[in-house]
């Protein structure tokens, strides 16, 4: 029904940039909160950046003032721009959106299938 789809991940030298795009479709009445989560190997997976319907952002204290989330509201659609990038920023990172479906019923989570980030010299 809802599916959110992701891009943008890749290969990147210490100190470089990445954006990720994630974009949700399908019958959707409203995105509460959208953002991302990463997942390095060993490791729990944590909030990396969000933002609500009201424009509120929140980010991991290991990420302010490097990476910046934003959203495109007509296409249901949320980026972060990573700068400054790191050897421990390397992780699965996954879109996350708490969403209500159209037809009504209760906004629950959705995660995309996650797209690999890798920072290296």
């Amino acid at each position: 029904q809802v599916r959110l789809e992701e891009s943008g991940g890749g290969l990147v030298q210490p100190g470089g940039s990445l954006r990720l795009s994630c974009a949700a479709s399908g019958s959707i009445f409203a995105i509460y909160r959208m953002g991302w989560y990463r997942q390095a190997p060993g490791k729990q997976r944590e909030l990396v950046a969000a933002v609500t319907i009201g424009g509120s952002t929140n980010y991991l204290d290991s990420v302010k003032g490097r990476f910046t989330i934003s959203r495109n509201n007509a296409k249901n659609t949320v980026y972060v721009q990573m700068n400054s990038l790191q050897a421990e920023d390397t992780a699965v990172y996954y879109c996350n959106a708490y969403i209500s479906a159209k037809l009504g019923g209760r906004a629950q989570d959705y995660w995309g299938q996650g797209t690999q980030v890798t920072v290296s010299s």
